[in-house]
């Protein structure tokens, strides 16, 4: 793991490994690897948590942040991705978080950079979001202790989302039963390998369910495409306090990356009340789960 672009390529140990790091500085660990490393935040696409989280996780462990504005950098004069980074590396920046819109753009930047900066995946395009199927993964082993064979349902537009495909290729490598729901026009490719289960009806999917993530619905890409509106994706696949109670078991722990859109896919009652919480704790976790990724890729003096 040397560095953070795909949760495919990342084995159980390492997954196991960034869990319980993560679960130590919970706990109260103050030492850090990585004191007076410098970390870049070059986020394309706007973001709340992930950045704030990676922010925040840094700081935490004493590195230097750069939160690098991409409308006052030379990018903006035609300079690319990969002299930008070669230039920071040499500025002495040690690791580099990157959302961006267009799917496989860090893999490929990756590729072509020639110096030993760390590349975190914060999200790109359709394709992948590890750190976020990683904090994911830790809030459900600290709700409900293992994922192997419990019911985890993905409910929404899975077309667009690339934390459904992290976290089916996370909850994969450790046996969870995976449930999608969505209409047809929001299913995506195929997982047959993975054995995932696809359900049209809301009710079916989330029958004895012992998580249900919800994801938010992009309708930015929806009117864009012609899909239906947000009023009739809300009276098929709306999650509510009632819905839980009649179908789901009865300790199932509600899920959501953000941000969500109230009374959309989920309704603003169960949000704010004690089942919402978890989306809350998601958040919190994920500096912690960040704070274990950025110490293990830049730990002093070994190579991850």
């Amino acid at each position: 793991m040397e560095h953070l672009i795909d949760i495919k390529n990342i084995s159980k140990e390492d997954i196991l490994n960034i869990v319980n790091l993560a679960k130590e500085f919970k706990s109260g660990r103050k030492n850090s690897d990585v004191e007076k490393k410098t970390l870049a935040l070059m986020f394309y696409e706007n973001s709340t948590r992930t950045r704030c989280s990676f922010e925040i996780a840094g700081q935490k462990l004493g590195m230097n942040i750069i939160n690098f504005d991409l409308s006052h950098s030379s990018l903006s004069k035609g300079e690319s991705l990969k002299d930008t980074i070669e230039n920071l590396y040499f500025l002495g920046v040690d690791a580099v978080v990157i959302r961006h819109s267009l799917s496989g753009i860090i893999n490929n930047v990756m590729r072509l950079v020639k110096y030993p900066i760390k590349f975190v995946n914060g999200g790109d395009g359709t394709h992948a979001h590890p750190s976020q199927a990683l904090l994911d993964f830790y809030t459900m082993l600290e709700k409900i202790g293992t994922v192997e064979n419990k019911k985890i349902v993905i409910i929404g537009d899975v077309s667009h989302s690339r934390v459904a495909k992290s976290n089916i290729n996370l909850l994969s490598k450790f046996n969870a039963d995976i449930h999608l729901c969505a209409p047809s026009y929001l299913e995506f490719e195929s997982f047959d390998a993975f054995n995932v289960k696809y359900h049209k009806d809301v009710k079916e999917a989330i029958s004895g369910a012992n998580v249900v993530m919800v994801l938010r619905v992009q309708n930015e890409r929806h009117e864009k495409e012609g899909y239906p509106d947000s009023l009739e994706y809300k009276r098929l696949y709306e999650i509510d306090t009632d819905l839980l109670k009649r179908y789901a078991s009865n300790d199932v722990i509600l899920m959501h990356p953000g941000p969500a859109n109230r009374n959309i896919e989920v309704s603003s009652e169960l949000l704010d009340n004690r089942v919402g919480k978890t989306i809350l704790e998601q958040a919190q976790n994920g500096v912690f789960v960040r704070m274990a990724i950025l110490n293990t890729l830049l730990k002093q003096g070994k190579e991850v």
